[in-house]
């Protein structure tokens, strides 16, 4: 029987939906690998920079700026923010067949829901990202490591196949059994810093205050139980080792959410608090603060302004996905 996932041939073309800081970084590994590759959608770019360390590597692009112009890839990387899915849906559809892989690269716990009605019937594989990425300008992107891996992405076979290219391209990527449980470690980790920061304006020490650190720890109790309602080995003592695990952080650690409350951008939060609340409604579990907390990022969503914001000040350390 034919492999329905067969590797990519190293000279094959990467679509990439989405060139920010995560896109590109996706996007320079599978091009170390061999892979040209086509950038939809953005600005008009020409090239991307990533720089780690004192290493800045250099890759050509090709941009299209016209879906009509687009043609079906087996590999499409998708990094747009999860609330922009539905604008990129004309690239989607586009660039992507039957036979394709789509590697969606994400917060959140609904990959597969938010870009299924777009990709027919192509392998959509989840990404979950650790590595914090910043992008100071168009087409380039700053990478700080983290300690164990960079990726995790099912064990499934369309996973797999992307997973030898990317890793053919430096990336460090695990596979995971239980993707459940990976998918909401990592929303619990999210939760307990990305809503907090971006209600106060103020970057991850502030969960160290004593009483916003007991806040936390109730949003993450409430969402544990909904974690393991959806059959995550989530243990009674995940709550505390998050708060734990985000007292450590550097000083001047941002995240993403916050990033985009700076810049006056609409928030990404209906990809966590919502997805969360969604996953809540079908068990029948009551989570007011989680509730709560939606209603008030939902109101400071409705308020962003980008084009008359002002640029967020530079900080020392990365933002965490």
């Amino acid at each position: 029987m034919a492999d329905p996932y067969p590797p990519l041939g190293p000279a094959e073309p990467v679509a990439v939906i989405g060139a920010g800081a995560i896109g590109m970084f996706l996007a320079a590994a599978l091009a170390r690998a061999g892979h040209p590759l086509t950038v939809y959608g953005g600005r008009p770019i020409d090239r991307i920079e990533v720089t780690e360390g004192d290493r800045t590597d250099v890759f050509p692009v090709r941009h299209s700026a016209d879906p009509a112009e687009a043609t079906a890839h087996r590999l499409a990387v998708v990094a747009v923010k999860a609330h922009h899915t539905d604008e990129a849906s004309p690239w989607l559809r586009a660039a992507v067949h039957d036979a394709s892989t789509v590697l969606v690269a994400q917060n959140g716990i609904e990959h597969r829901e938010r870009v299924a009605p777009y990709v027919g019937r192509a392998a959509v594989v989840p990404a979950i990202v650790y590595v914090p990425v910043e992008r100071p300008a168009p087409g380039h992107a700053i990478v700080h490591r983290p300690a164990d891996r960079d990726l995790t992405l099912p064990a499934d076979p369309a996973a797999l196949a992307a997973t030898e290219r990317l890793a053919a391209g430096g990336i460090r990527v695990e596979n995971a059994a239980d993707f459940t449980t990976a998918a909401w470690r990592k929303v619990l980790t999210n939760m307990g810093s990305n809503p907090i920061t971006t209600l106060t304006t103020r970057r991850t020490e502030v969960i160290r205050d004593p009483g916003v650190a007991r806040y936390a720890l109730r949003l993450l109790h409430e969402a544990a139980a909904v974690a393991r309602a959806e059959g995550a080995a989530i243990g009674d003592d995940v709550p505390e080792t998050t708060v734990t695990w985000l007292w450590r952080l550097p000083d001047g650690s941002s995240t993403s959410m916050l990033q985009d409350r700076l810049s006056g951008n609409p928030l990404e939060h209906d990809a966590l608090t919502g997805a969360i609340l969604r996953t809540a409604a079908r068990h029948h579990l009551d989570v007011p603060h989680i509730e709560s907390l939606h209603a008030l990022l939902e109101a400071i969503s409705a308020t962003a302004t980008p084009h008359n914001s002002t640029t967020p000040p530079k900080h020392t350390h990365p933002r965490t996905p």
